[in-house]
């Protein structure tokens, strides 16, 4: 951690722009065979023989979106790329490259970028990507992160956000609220140590949500369990922001309502005991929380033979006209009219 004041610092002034980019990006090798020119020239070349090619960028911002008192520079690595490959994937696309930028203070030395790489080194090794170029350059205070990653798809296979249509199912992957609960004891322990330094968190007891926080995972493998099923989804995107937004993005780009079930909505017994240690609604968490990076998509009742017991998958609601408008029916068949309450990066 930056904090440790012995650890060995070389200062990023004794390499230069060039020579950091050479001495962080040395080890990356070239996997994806539409990788024709990487790092090292004056741009990028690649190859993709016919299909679209699909891209995202992100940035993540030191104060806004991380905190390096609680996040390790290596998952803060890991966790920069899993956040585009995961918009690729919510196209229905294979990720194949990222290019990788950074704006650093001199707080920084070369070994706290050492740490960022082999995060992202990991990340681009487990989803057989390609890091093909990047930028560092200065910045007068704290950490910005830059990402763009890039994929490739046939025409007919890429999914977007519209094309739903009403009595289509409503399906998510994996479990809701972990991320956002995560990020909750770890700013709790965060406030118990500007207290007393000397305490050391227990923090086994929260290990899945606090893992989904810091080392989220990108669902590239609901891309290729929907293609071995042969299902297409008829929308998809993926859940970064909370539920309620992405219902609503949903329903917006296809100018169609939705009704979401409560009791559908797939929670980890660790929310459910944390959200009632932190005296918080599940439920609101999973639609409001963020940073699940789970996928969100529709598909016709006519596949759900398809998809059906498949653990990965849960069907949580369907598709309606729009005027019968976008609610929540709890479990106790009330309907409650979904409204965004996500994740606003201009909030105050």
């Amino acid at each position: 951690m930056l904090e440790d004041k012995n650890q060995e610092r070389t200062s990023l002034e004794e390499l230069g722009e060039f020579g950091l980019i050479d001495h962080l990006t040395k080890n990356f090798e070239l996997k994806q065979p539409s990788s024709v020119v990487g790092v090292g020239d004056d741009a990028a070349v690649m190859d993709y023989n016919g299909k679209k090619t699909i891209v995202s960028t992100d940035m993540l911002v030191e104060g806004v979106h991380f905190d390096l008192s609680y996040m390790p520079l290596k998952h803060l690595g890991y966790k920069s790329v899993m956040v585009n490959l995961s918009d690729i994937y919510a196209m229905n696309a294979m990720a194949t490259q990222v290019t990788v930028s950074l704006a650093i203070s001199n707080r920084f030395p070369l070994e706290a970028l050492e740490e960022f790489y082999e995060g992202v080194a990991l990340a681009c090794k487990l989803y057989n990507v390609d890091l093909v170029g990047g930028d560092t350059t200065s910045s007068t205070r704290g950490m910005i992160v830059s990402v763009t990653a890039l994929g490739a798809a046939k025409e007919d296979d890429i999914v977007y956000r519209k094309g739903s249509k009403p009595n289509d199912l409503l399906v998510v992957t994996g479990d809701l609220g972990g991320a956002y609960l995560g990020l909750q004891v770890l700013e709790r322990e965060k406030e118990v140590f500007k207290v007393n330094p000397n305490s050391q968190p227990d923090l086994e007891p929260y290990s899945y949500i606090v893992e989904r926080q810091l080392k989220p995972e990108a669902r590239k493998d609901i891309v290729e369990l929907l293609k071995k099923l042969e299902v297409k989804p008829t929308s998809m995107i993926d859940i970064s922001d909370g539920l309620s937004s992405e219902v609503m993005h949903l329903c917006k780009h296809s100018d169609i309502g939705c009704n979401v079930f409560e009791e559908k909505i797939p929670l980890d017994p660790t929310v459910i005991s944390a959200s009632e240690e932190f005296k918080m609604d599940s439920t609101m968490i999973a639609l409001s929380g963020g940073e699940d990076y789970e996928l969100l998509f529709t598909i016709d009742q006519a596949d759900f033979p398809k998809i059906k017991g498949n653990p990965n998958l849960t069907v949580i609601g369907h598709m309606t006209e729009k005027s019968e408008g976008i609610h929540l029916i709890t479990r106790a068949e009330t309907k409650i009219p979904i409204t965004a309450q996500g994740w606003n990066s201009f909030n105050k």
